[in-house]
């Protein structure tokens, strides 16, 4: 029989998944690493809802679907996020394939 994992081991993984995305984000140049980041902080958050959603309501039921509510907002998000941000992204590296962040931020004008 397989032991239960406890809440706070998801919170633990979800912290990781945050802090290697925020470095990634942080440390990497190329825009399109940065948006794997990004969704990766992301899928963390997510991760972190459906944890807490669990720990405040108990192992064996979900009554409460707050957790998954706000994990649903996200997914929209994210969604919303890769279609018009890839899209961008996709047109510029086109344009300047090797173009970085502090390349497009001189695109401001």
């Amino acid at each position: 029989m397989i032991a239960a994992i406890e809440p706070s081991w998801y919170l633990i993984v979800s912290a990781l998944l945050f802090s290697i995305g925020a470095f990634g984000l942080l440390v990497r140049r190329n825009p399109l690493v940065m948006f794997m980041c990004i969704e990766l902080m992301l899928n963390a958050a997510n991760l972190t809802f459906v944890a807490v959603a669990t720990k405040f309501v108990g192992n064996d039921v979900v009554r409460d679907i707050n957790g998954q509510t706000a994990v649903f907002f996200v997914l929209v998000v994210a969604a919303a996020e890769v279609v018009v941000g890839l899209g961008i992204l996709v047109s510029i590296l086109r344009r300047r394939p090797g173009a970085n962040a502090d390349d497009l931020a001189e695109l401001k004008g």
